[in-house]
């Protein structure tokens, strides 16, 4: 991915003149694209329908967690590295970008708003998603949430994200013969990237791979969304750990310091 110049605020661009790479700026040591929700969501379904190179094409997301883990982890760097495009997951990127950057993010592109915007648009365009992720009770309701919602949509399949030895080597020769549009991967960081980083080249008729994180856990209405003022004052991190308190207060006590200095010192 190459750093480029972008317009600061990004109009709808028909899908047939969408370039194969979104500019981006460099926040935190990474490159985000500079994209808002729509058009994440229209080049995603055109990427998806082109199916242009031997492997998926490869999204991922990040927010301040992530950028403490790349600066505190050399191989989750390279994992980050190899996307096509890096989305801005968290809040505290777009903030960022308007104070530290050449190029403001024209907005946040959290993946649990994304995956509808993508949906509407595969409902109309026959698309098609495998979900695969969560646990099995989780996957399987986030599943149903979905079709109840988007009843045209076509999920080719989905499962759980805890396969290990045969079963997994099965199940990817079973996605890759399914060949889903997108493939949307929940395992968390940095299983997801390892996965991708693992197994991308043996799904070659998957035409995107999206990871996820939480997103099914979300769908299936086991994790709650945050009020809309708090995501958009940037601290659903906050309400996040206040729902997880013995999972994530550690986590977040220890990643979010290390966040500010890499965003306010590699960001441009």
């Amino acid at each position: 991915m190459q750093l480029a110049d972008a317009p600061e605020h990004a109009a709808a661009i028909p899908a047939q003149d969408y370039p194969l790479v979104l500019p981006s700026v460099l926040i935190g040591g990474l490159p985000i694209t500079v994209v808002n929700r729509r058009n994440a969501a229209s080049f995603m379904i055109d990427v998806a329908r082109r199916r242009r190179d031997s492997r998926p094409y490869y999204f991922t997301s990040a927010n301040g967690e992530v950028v403490a883990r790349v600066h505190a982890d050399a191989n989750i760097a390279k994992l980050f590295k190899e996307a096509d495009q890096i989305l801005a997951d968290g809040q505290p990127l777009v903030m960022a970008s308007r104070l530290l950057c050449r190029v403001q993010l024209p907005e946040r592109v959290a993946t649990t708003d994304l995956f509808h915007d993508v949906a509407e648009l595969a409902e109309k365009k026959g698309v098609s998603f495998y979900l695969l992720g969560a646990s099995e009770t989780a996957n399987h309701r986030a599943v149903a949430a979905v079709q109840t919602r988007y009843p045209g949509l076509r999920i080719v399949g989905h499962c759980h994200g805890y396969l290990a030895g045969e079963a997994l080597e099965q199940k990817l020769d079973e996605i890759n013969a399914l060949a889903p549009d997108i493939l949307w991967i929940g395992l968390g960081v940095p299983r997801e990237q390892i996965f991708v980083h693992d197994f991308a080249a043996r799904l070659a008729n998957v035409g995107v791979i999206k990871t996820s994180g939480g997103l099914f856990d979300h769908l299936a209405e086991k994790t709650k969304r945050a009020p809309m003022w708090i995501q958009r004052a940037g601290f659903e991190w906050f309400w996040r750990m206040l729902m997880e308190p013995r999972r994530l207060f550690w986590r977040y006590l220890t990643t979010n310091p290390y966040a500010i200095y890499a965003i306010l010192r590699y960001s441009k």
